[in-house]
């Protein structure tokens, strides 16, 4: 079985451990609508991305 010869140091383990943390989400306001989205992703409140339509907005004549 193997065993540690030393005993890790508080210096050594925290260093290990600094890419366990959460990282931010990118939250912006879109241009265009003012809602928050996630950047670089399609804005789902208007169906845009980088000022292109993506995605049709559903009415009742085109459900």
């Amino acid at each position: 079985m193997a065993v540690p010869k030393r005993k890790t140091s508080v210096s050594k383990r925290n260093m290990r451990r600094s890419h366990d943390s959460l990282k931010k989400i990118n939250v912006i306001l879109d241009k265009e609508s003012g809602e928050p989205r996630l950047s670089h992703k399609i804005d789902l409140a208007t169906g845009t991305y980088k000022g292109r339509e993506i995605l049709k907005k559903k009415t009742k004549d085109n459900n």
